[in-house]
């Protein structure tokens, strides 16, 4: 008995239930800055009131100051167009061109891609019908590095593509719906009405030129082309040339302007 009550003396009692709990000290929380930095402070100071509440981080005041410093339009190189829009198109909002064959419509449009193209934004180009000329667009000035070429096959495939190509960042994106009649079927005016509120969420221009209208009351402007001559060059039984079209372009409508100005537009072919 003695032996046994000597071997137990050498373990020590287990307590898994404690009576109290013990504190455990950590190290002190480190200081937290409330203040903003005066560098912080003065560039929110420079951006617009609106935009200043909302921006949270110093990455953001960066990105909308960027965007501030930024022109509202993206010109497509083309006086007469410019002239109706007010300076171009606007960053935010969808113009509608429409007009009929042979009315320079899909010039107007490779004019305002390679004018975007050469101030080093991506533009997108969603052919429907399939009339982008890769050689044609890199003469009249496209920088083919800087464009996106999509094909879909039906128009509610094209505002698909456009809605997504929207959120992805191009600051351009132009559906050509091409010819008469439109492949597939007509989209819903809500549609239109989403495709409209993405652009002016990220801040894109987008034109839809096709030969009738389209996208109803979300457009900001329509223009649409009249009375459209045709030049040829050639007499009697010689075989004749295309060697101009002119068009007269009409704002039928614009929510900051008075619609009703009308601009001629000339096209001259050029052959080598």
């Amino acid at each position: 008995m003695v032996a046994t009550a000597t071997r137990l003396a050498q373990f020590q009692l287990l307590d898994f239930k404690p009576s109290r709990v013990v504190p455990t000290l950590v190290p002190p929380l480190p200081p937290v800055e409330i203040e903003q930095r005066e560098a912080v402070r003065n560039l929110r100071a420079t951006l617009d009131p609106a935009i200043a509440r909302k921006v949270t981080s110093a990455t953001e005041l960066i990105h909308a100051l960027h965007r501030t410093s930024r022109e509202d339009f993206l010109p497509t190189a083309i006086d007469a167009i410019d002239s109706l829009l007010g300076g171009g198109l606007r960053r935010g909002k969808v113009v509608e061109l429409v007009a009929r064959r042979a009315s320079g419509r899909f010039s107007i449009v490779m004019s305002a891609i390679a004018a975007a193209t050469s101030i080093g934004e991506a533009a997108a180009l969603i052919d429907v019908s399939d009339h982008f000329d890769p050689q044609i667009a890199d003469a009249a000035g496209v920088d083919l590095r800087r464009m996106l070429w999509v094909r879909p096959k039906t128009m509610k495939q094209a505002v698909m593509a456009a809605e997504m190509l929207i959120a992805t960042g191009f600051q351009l994106v132009v559906i050509d719906a091409g010819l008469h009649p439109v492949k597939g079927k007509r989209v819903p005016d809500a549609t239109w009405v989403r495709l409209a509120r993405a652009a002016e969420a990220h801040g894109a221009a987008m034109l839809v030129s096709a030969p009738y209208a389209f996208t109803g009351t979300t457009s900001e402007a329509l223009i649409r082309g009249e009375r459209t001559r045709v030049q040829w060059m050639g007499r009697g039984n010689s075989p004749r040339l295309l060697s101009g079209v002119s068009t007269n372009f009409v704002l039928e409508k614009h929510r900051h302007m008075k619609p009703g100005r009308a601009e001629s537009l000339e096209l001259r072919a050029s052959y080598s």
